[in-house]
C-alpha cells in the first residue's frame, strides 16, 4: 500500500482493511455502528466526505481533509472508536484495522471522476450486485431517496416499537452520539423484517454525512454519474487491493448456513465456539457452498495454512 499523502483541499482516496485479512462486517448492525461512528466523526473533524463504500472486509472513501495530520487524526478516531465498540461483539481483543491506511490525492476532475466511479463500483467488481446503486452500503441510492431499500416510513401509522426506535435514533443523533451494538439490538429486536429494513434506511438517512453534490457536479447530473458507473470497470493504479476469492456474494450464504448448522441466534456467537468446532464448520461450508476455501477460512477466522494442511 502506498504511503499516505494528503493535500489541503484536494480529494483523497482512502482505503483500509482489517488485520490478517479478517472480515469487518457480519451483520447489518455492524455496518450501522461503523456508519454512524463515521458520520459523527465527519462532522466532528469537519472533513468533506464525497463518497463512501463499505465492503465486507474493507472500506473506501473519497474525502477532502485539511492536510496529512487532519486526515490521519480523523481516520484514527474512526478506527479506534469502531474497534472499541465492535471487538466485544466479535469476541476479539487488540488491533482491528491494519496500522497503515492507503491514501492517494486525486488532482483534477478526471482523476476525481475515476475515483468516484471506482468507490461506487466496488460491489459490482466483487459481483455482489449488477448495478452500483443497488448496493445499500455505498450509499449512492440515498442521494435521491431516504428509503431506497424499504417501504416509506409513516410514523403515525407505525407500531409503538417502531416509534420508540425512531425517537431514540433521533435523540442519539441530535446529541452527536453514534449508535452502539447494544442500542441497535435493543431498538431493532421488537421489529419485524419490514420494520427493520425501514429502521435501517431511517438511520442511514438520519446520520448521513456524505456531501453528494461535488461528486455529482463532476458528471453534470446524478443520472450521468450512475450511467458512468454502469459503463466503467477496472481498478485504480494507486490502490493495491488484495481480494480473497472471485466474489463476495458467497458471504451471505455462509452466514445463513453457519447460523442454521450451529443453531446461532447471533452470527457473532460463532466466535464463542472452540476452534476445533469451527474447523468442523469449515468442512460443512466447503461441501455446501461455492465459496473459495480461503473465503471460508477467513469467514470462520481460521488460520489459512492449517486449513490447507487439513485438506
Amino acid at each position: 500500500m502506498k504511503r499516505r499523502i494528503s493535500f489541503n483541499g484536494i480529494l483523497n482516496h482512502c482505503y483500509q482493511r482489517v488485520v490478517k485479512g479478517e472480515l469487518l462486517f457480519y451483520s447489518v448492525s455492524d455496518y450501522l455502528v461503523f456508519f454512524t461512528i463515521f458520520c459523527v466523526m465527519v462532522r466532528k473533524f469537519k472533513v468533506q466526505l464525497h463518497a463512501l463504500c463499505l465492503m465486507i472486509d474493507h472500506y473506501h472513501m473519497s474525502v477532502v481533509a485539511g492536510g496529512v495530520k487532519h486526515l490521519s487524526d480523523f481516520m484514527s478516531a474512526c478506527s479506534w472508536t469502531y474497534a472499541r465498540e465492535i471487538n466485544p461483539a466479535f469476541h476479539r481483543t487488540g488491533q482491528l484495522f491494519e496500522h497503515n491506511y492507503g491514501s492517494a490525492p486525486k488532482k483534477g476532475s478526471k482523476n476525481a471522476r475515476t475515483n468516484i466511479i471506482y468507490v461506487g463500483n466496488n460491489p459490482v467488481e466483487r459481483k455482489i450486485v449488477s448495478l452500483a446503486e443497488k448496493y445499500r452500503w455505498n450509499f449512492l441510492a440515498y442521494a435521491r431517496s431516504r428509503n431506497p431499500f424499504s417501504e416509506p416510513l409513516v410514523i403515525r401509522n407505525s407500531s409503538w416499537p417502531m416509534r420508540k426506535a425512531v425517537s431514540e435514533v433521533k435523540s442519539h443523533f441530535k446529541a452527536g452520539r453514534y449508535l452502539t451494538p447494544a442500542v441497535l439490538k435493543r431498538i431493532s429486536s421488537p421489529l419485524n423484517k419490514g420494520e427493520q429494513a425501514q429502521l435501517t434506511d431511517f438511520i442511514i438517512s438520519c446520520y448521513n454525512a456524505i456531501d453528494y453534490e461535488p461528486a455529482i457536479k463532476l458528471f453534470g447530473t446524478y443520472e450521468n454519474m450512475i450511467v458512468s458507473m454502469h459503463a466503467t470497470t477496472g481498478s485504480e493504479y494507486d490502490v493495491n487491493e488484495v481480494f480473497i476469492g472471485k466474489s463476495d456474494s458467497h458471504y451471505p450464504r455462509l452466514i445463513k448456513l453457519t447460523m442454521k448448522k450451529a443453531g446461532l441466534k447471533d452470527i457473532h456467537d460463532l466466535f464463542k465456539m472452540p476452534e476445533e468446532e469451527r474447523y468442523d464448520l469449515f468442512d460443512y461450508l466447503r461441501a455446501n457452498s461455492n465459496a473459495d476455501s480461503r473465503q471460508i477460512a477467513t469467514f470462520l477466522r481460521l488460520r489459512e495454512m492449517q486449513v490447507i494442511d487439513n485438506q
